[in-house]
């Protein structure tokens, strides 16, 4: 076992081990085991960088945190298209018309094959207006399950799989759930302070602090991971499909940038040196207490780095909360920062207020017509919903 000395003494009647730490090991296996060695493998005995997208353990870990995030969206998204029952809401002006019940709002209204704004309204989309002046704050929550359409549904899930699954597996689910749950609050938190009147979705939020909290995960421990590179560049590919898809209607960029920037500091505030959990297979049994005192160690490093991420995360938190009880709105404040969230074009506008519009009503059909620039359009059905005539109306409008 190396050069390790050991000194013998008679006491009381007995033998008594005296292990010399400060002595010199040169055996890799000592080294590990009393914590001088930072990394083990088993095939060369020697220290080695780990590959960021490599299943290091030969065990298998259940990752029902992500799993059960994603099924939930998955049963909201279905309850959602399921509420919407677009034949009946929108007189069968629908895509896929044969899935009946479930089929979709038209391409000019949701882009992203989903329902109706005034559905994601009704089911509890997040609206500032709403939140603060109604006292709706369940809409905190309710948002951050909801999906704007199928495209938006499969990018957002797909994301959370390839990078929630890697995390879990890295560094457990009670880390994972926390950093999904407090990432998707504070996106919706900042979200309110901008998104007045228009229904938006914050699905996509928790997504961002996985990729925020990855983004730290890398920064924390660089000098472990021998893959960086390969690894910034999934992230900056998944956080640039995303940041895309919330240009479209619906979909929330001011929840995703908020869920991204609180990602990083849950990530540096909880996450640990992922070699810390090796010891548990690679030190002797007997070893058990000096196994818990370097795990101890580890999970308490870089305090100064925690401490301050901390802070600034609960100085953000509570700031958006009292700038959302006092009413604050911060496009106000920044007239540029809609374009972060909504880019127009001629198939939709970025207006937050919604449009006004005259209704003529003659031989069972109806005819809207925008205050604003006197377009007008005829529809074959004159019974409709107040709802139903707003979301037209708008779109009409736009």
């Amino acid at each position: 076992m190396g050069e390790t000395q050991f000194t013998q003494k008679e006491e009381m009647g007995g033998t008594h081990q005296e292990l010399d730490i400060e002595s010199k090991v040169s055996s890799w296996e000592d080294r590990f085991r009393y914590g001088v060695a930072d990394s083990w493998d088993s095939e060369s005995m020697g220290m080695v960088r780990v590959r960021y997208f490599k299943a290091r353990f030969r065990w298998k870990e259940k990752t029902w945190v992500i799993s059960l995030f994603v099924v939930l969206s998955l049963v909201a998204f279905i309850a959602t298209m399921f509420v919407n029952d677009c034949p009946t809401n929108s007189h069968g002006d629908c895509i896929l018309k044969s899935l009946h019940r479930f089929s979709f709002q038209p391409l000019d209204e949701n882009p992203l094959l989903g329902p109706s704004s005034s559905t994601l309204r009704d089911i509890g989309a997040l609206q500032g207006t709403k939140m603060w002046k109604q006292h709706e704050q369940w809409r905190l929550v309710t948002c951050i399950w909801l999906h704007a359409g199928v495209f938006h549904l499969v990018v957002n899930l797909s994301s959370i799989i390839f990078i929630g699954i890697r995390l879990e597996k890295e560094f457990g689910p009670l880390r994972i759930a926390i950093i999904y749950t407090l990432s998707a609050c504070f996106g919706s938190l900042v979200s309110a302070l901008f998104v007045q009147n228009c229904p938006a979705v914050g699905a996509s939020a928790p997504t961002f602090g996985l990729l925020g909290a990855m983004l730290s995960g890398l920064i924390r421990n660089w000098s472990i991971y021998a893959d960086k590179f390969p690894a910034f560049m999934a992230l900056s590919f998944i956080t640039t499909i995303n940041l895309f898809l919330g240009l479209l209607p619906h979909v929330d960029n001011f929840a995703n940038i908020g869920g991204f920037l609180s990602g990083i500091l849950l990530g540096f505030m909880l996450f640990t040196d992922p070699q810390v959990r090796q010891f548990d297979g690679k030190m002797a049994p007997y070893d058990h207490h000096m196994k818990s005192s370097i795990k101890f160690e580890h999970k308490l490093d870089k305090p100064a780095l925690r401490i301050v991420s901390l802070v600034i995360f609960l100085l953000g938190l509570i700031g958006a909360l009292l700038s959302g009880v006092y009413g604050i709105n911060a496009n106000q404040y920044c007239s540029w920062c809609r374009y972060l969230n909504c880019v127009p074009i001629k198939k939709w506008s970025c207006n937050e207020k919604d449009s006004a519009c005259e209704a003529y009503v003659s031989n069972g059909e109806v005819t809207l017509t925008c205050d604003v620039d006197g377009k007008f359009r005829t529809y074959p059905f004159a019974h409709m919903s107040k709802a139903r005539m707003r979301d037209l109306c708008n779109h009409l409008c736009s």
